[in-house]
């Protein structure tokens, strides 16, 4: 049936919409801890379409993948170490997996190398970047020893740090973080100028005229965290181009019986 009514609907005119690419939250991270390579591997296993995860710069300029700016909620019963000033290899000592579940005790913070390294070919890594623009030139340096790096995509609430990361990576797609309406217009206008690809944006604040003011702009749009495929169908149908989620193939199996 649905592929007689695809072919009805391309006879008569009418544009099909394309279905969003399926981003894993931090890795598939309603069933693996987060921002580990078991979540990584997970979502690729599961069939998502990219892995985002978070990076901070350590004090011996390592990039690590960890979400929160220190250690306390992920290395539970362990000293709380704040990651801009502890170094790696101290770091690396952390169990970040038995928070989740028992079967993933020993789960270390990566390194943003070990990450990279699971990336199946044809699949993307968005990379959120938590730290500063100091970060960047060790950002370079560990991807382009990766061989992989035009498989990465940048985001970042930090205005300067993504409008600095399109500089240093301007082959990379690059978006602008937000979970505010406010003044976003003038901010697609800015995005569009530095070359960025778009705008990710918390679904809440995603309606017709955001998606009008994206368009007038030549600018994708990105969203997050939806976790209900009602919300998931809206914005496919609003022409969202990528839905991160912390459930990709649950998600886009409820999205499709809708």
């Amino acid at each position: 049936m649905k592929t007689y009514m695809t072919i009805l609907l391309a006879f008569f005119g009418f544009e099909l919409l394309a279905q969003p690419a399926f981003i894993a939250h931090r890795g598939a991270s309603y069933l693996a801890p987060e921002n580990t390579v078991a979540a990584a591997r997970l979502a690729w296993e599961l069939g998502a379409d990219a892995v985002e995860v978070d990076v901070f710069l350590t004090k011996d300029n390592r990039v690590m993948v960890i979400h929160d700016k220190d250690t306390k909620r992920t290395a539970l019963g362990k000293k709380n170490m704040t990651i801009s000033s502890t170094p790696s290899l101290v770091l690396k000592e952390l169990d970040v997996g038995s928070w989740k579940n028992s079967e993933y005790k020993g789960e270390k913070i990566p390194f943003l190398s070990e990450i990279v390294e699971t990336v199946p070919e044809g699949k993307e890594l968005v990379v959120e970047i938590k730290s500063d623009s100091e970060i960047l030139p060790h950002l370079l340096r560990s991807l382009q020893k990766s061989g992989k790096q035009d498989q990465v995509v940048f985001i970042s609430f930090g205005w300067d740090t993504i409008l600095d990361t399109k500089k240093e990576f301007p082959d990379n797609k690059c978006y602008w973080l937000s979970s505010s309406k406010g003044g976003l217009e003038a901010k697609m206008e800015q995005a569009a100028e530095a070359g960025l690809a778009g705008v990710n944006l918390n679904y809440k604040i995603i309606d017709r005229e955001v998606m009008e003011m994206a368009k007038a702009n030549n600018l994708e749009v990105l969203t997050w965290t939806v976790n209900d495929p009602a919300i998931a169908k809206q914005m496919a149908e609003l022409g969202v181009k990528g839905i991160t989620t912390d459930r990709p193939k649950w998600l886009k199996e409820e999205m499709d019986k809708l």
